[in-house]
């Protein structure tokens, strides 16, 4: 066998995303070989890739049918996540995708999800921070336990920074770590802007994959402010199945698909699909109407990511500190596994074939 021959034979191989052969994409490296044994790395574009195994198969299968039917196959996965970023990075120097969680209306489970989502990317071995931008509404210090904890203030080229809490192998920040819960956050949409730039600014948030944001419900002065402070990669669009969240949905779909704000849907995922009981785990209730987002994303050609289950678990571990994706197996946690999944090869794929993001300039 030579090097040769197993990169001809790994030519065969798509990157099931990308649309591309493994060698064509640079994604092979460090090949060895010494007898039948042979050993290279692929090089992937996340750590949370959900296409690893069927890639190792593929790989494998490769080598054995086109190369040599004796050979014993090492094949190890390293990753270089894809960022697509198109500014000059002073801001958020370390992180290379940055997800805005949205929703029209509030009570969709916005923040729920987009929690699992950061613990579901963490879990398959991406760095990841979640930034709590619900100013009026923070719910991150429940969610994880943290209520009544402060950061730390740390300095770095003698400028004060903010260091962020961690917990469950994510970084988290929240103005609901800054103030006194008790006390109603009554500010003016400057100053509540303000905090997001000092959020993005004036946190190390250090070397991260992604950085999910909990943004606040609605279309308004936060959600403009982010995307004139920092290049978002994309949005995550959060609704329930009934039509009143449907409507709302459309228009955070709208806001972000304007040619001035023009920053990329990723998908649409639909929370509280349906009840499940816990003693019966095989019956789905549609309280709330069926399939309502899976129809939203159809027409608005969207990509569906997913329904997420209405079960008590959900509820339990958000209001303890232990959100599903750091809770027992269930099927929340599946469901929440296979929602990241998707989300994050569309993210790969957002980057390899849309044109960057850029800041939005304002005129």
């Amino acid at each position: 066998m030579t090097e040769s021959d197993i990169l001809k034979a790994l030519s065969n191989v798509q990157e099931p995303d990308l649309g591309k052969d493994l060698v064509t994409l640079n994604m092979v490296k460090d090949i060895v070989i010494n007898d039948n044994k042979v050993s290279f790395t692929i090089i992937l574009t996340t750590p949370a890739c959900p296409m690893k195994d069927m890639m190792r198969t593929a790989s494998e299968n490769a080598i054995k049918l086109l190369v040599n039917k004796n050979a014993e196959v090492d094949i190890k996965f390293t990753a270089n996540t894809s960022t697509n970023r198109k500014d000059t990075q002073q801001i958020l120097t370390g992180v290379k995708n940055i997800i805005a969680v949205v929703s029209g209306k509030g009570g969709v489970g916005k923040s729920t999800v987009a929690a699992n989502l950061a613990l579901a990317l963490a879990e398959g071995g991406a760095k990841v921070g979640l930034m709590d931008a619900d100013i009026y509404g923070p719910s991150v210090p429940i969610m994880f336990g943290v209520r009544g904890e402060r950061p730390l203030m740390r300095e770095v080229n003698g400028k004060g920074v903010i260091v962020p809490l961690e917990k469950y192998g994510i970084k988290l920040m929240s103005i609901g770590l800054l103030v006194d819960e008790k006390n109603a956050i009554v500010w003016r949409g400057p100053m509540a802007s303000s905090a997001i730039r000092q959020f993005v600014t004036e946190v190390d948030w250090g070397e991260l994959d992604y950085l999910v944001i909990d943004m606040p419900p609605g279309t308004g002065d936060i959600h403009l402010t982010l995307v004139q402070t920092v290049p978002v990669t994309g949005a995550v669009i959060v609704t329930t199945p009934q039509n009143v969240a449907l409507a709302d949905a459309k228009k955070a779909i709208a806001m972000f698909g304007q040619a001035q704000v023009n920053v990329p849907v990723i998908g649409l995922v639909e929370n509280m699909a349906y009840f499940t009981p816990a003693e019966l785990p095989n019956n789905k209730y549609y309280l709330f109407g069926k399939e309502g987002g899976k129809k939203l994303a159809e027409e608005y050609e969207l990509n569906f990511l997913g329904q997420i289950p209405l079960v008590q678990s959900i509820r339990e571990g958000g209001d303890y500190g232990k959100p599903a994706m750091v809770g027992d197996e269930d099927i929340s946690k599946q469901a929440f596994r296979n929602f990241a999944a998707l989300a994050v090869r569309n993210i790969a794929m957002r980057n390899a074939n849309i044109p960057k993001t850029k800041i939005l300039e304002v005129v």
